[in-house]
């Protein structure tokens, strides 16, 4: 998945000292409302820690669907950080995404949160599988999701734009963005696959600004998140190089195409805005607004494709509803 560069790098140690430290306190708490909570503090610690933009955003949505959207965010973390962060081989990385799948499935199969901890589950697991179960994801969108981390492990080139969506996009950040929708809920029944079309608009328009924003670094990884034919139609014929100054231009032209498509669908996202739950819709206008200007600046950037874009923390309060600006501090200190 290619999404925010985090702010702070933890190492697979780090991770895994989180992980026994919060296990030892979870499996001491006499139910699993309280081990839910002591679990939730620290996927708002990893939040915080990897997403700025996403942790503010996130602060505007009532407390019961904010934990949710926490416990999402780290049960997605920690598969991106194993394919993309951890110094491992492919082979351990794909080892590693097994055992990751493998106990998903246990924690899913279990009702009880403290029951899949006994059983060597994930924290972060047990309370992602409770999202699931509680809100009825499809539990199979999650194995789409650990699919397309399989493709960072071992990248591949996408001849259309429809490939890349479909083959990529779709199980790295739509269905991320179909968890959510079922977090957040629908204005009406009637309102929720309206909901859903809005998710995966806006998860299509957020991966394709975090792929133009990383062309030189995903291209330092090995990967490649620009359709093949869009480059042959601005003259890359052979092997795609975002260093060679030859293809600058080119390069240029193709940022300028996706960047436009990607703004369509910021605004086919925001138009659906109204399907979700009107206590969401803050944090969801937010969301569509930072990574839009984000979007708007990696458009009309001079700076090169080696210049990573990114939006100022005094830009993202200029979009936030000023009423509610009070939120943020009070969520730094009880985060």
């Amino acid at each position: 998945m290619n999404t925010n560069q985090a702010n702070k790098i933890w190492s697979e140690t780090e991770w895994d000292r989180m992980e026994q430290q919060t296990r030892r306190l979870a499996l001491k708490a006499d139910s699993d409302v309280e081990t839910w909570k002591i679990i939730i503090r620290r996927a708002r610690t990893v939040l915080r820690t990897y997403s700025t933009s996403f942790f503010i955003v996130t602060r505007f949505l009532p407390t019961g669907k904010r934990e949710r959207v926490e416990a999402i965010y780290a049960a997605v973390r920690f598969p991106d950080e194993i394919v993309d962060t951890f110094p491992l081989t492919p082979e351990q990385r794909s080892a590693r995404l097994d055992r990751w799948l493998a106990d998903y499935k246990t924690a899913f199969s279990i009702g009880s949160i403290q029951e899949a901890l006994k059983l060597g589950v994930s924290c972060f697991l047990a309370t992602f599988a409770q999202v699931v179960r509680e809100t009825e994801i499809p539990p199979e969108h999650y194995c789409s999701f650990l699919e397309a981390m399989r493709l960072d492990v071992a990248p591949r080139q996408f001849q259309t734009l429809e490939d890349l969506i479909e083959s990529y996009i779709y199980g790295s950040a739509i269905v991320v963005g179909y968890f959510l929708t079922y977090v957040y809920g629908s204005a009406t029944p009637q309102d929720f696959d309206r909901a859903l079309t809005s998710a995966r608009n806006l998860g299509i328009a957020l991966q394709l600004t975090n792929f133009l924003r990383d062309v030189a670094e995903d291209q330092r990884r090995g990967r490649l998140y620009l359709p093949l034919d869009l480059l042959r139609r601005e003259g890359i014929v052979g092997d795609a190089d975002a260093t060679a100054p030859e293809q600058q231009a080119a390069f240029h032209r193709v940022l300028n195409t996706l960047t436009k498509i990607a703004e369509d669908h910021y605004e086919r996202a925001y138009a659906d805005l109204d399907a979700f739950a009107p206590d969401c819709r803050t944090a969801i206008h937010a969301c569509i607004n930072v990574y839009r200007k984000l979007n708007q600046r990696i458009a009309a950037s001079p700076r090169g494709l080696h210049h990573r874009e990114s939006v100022s923390a005094r830009e993202k309060f200029k979009v936030l509803p000023p009423g509610k600006y009070w939120r943020l501090p009070l969520a730094y200190l009880m985060s």
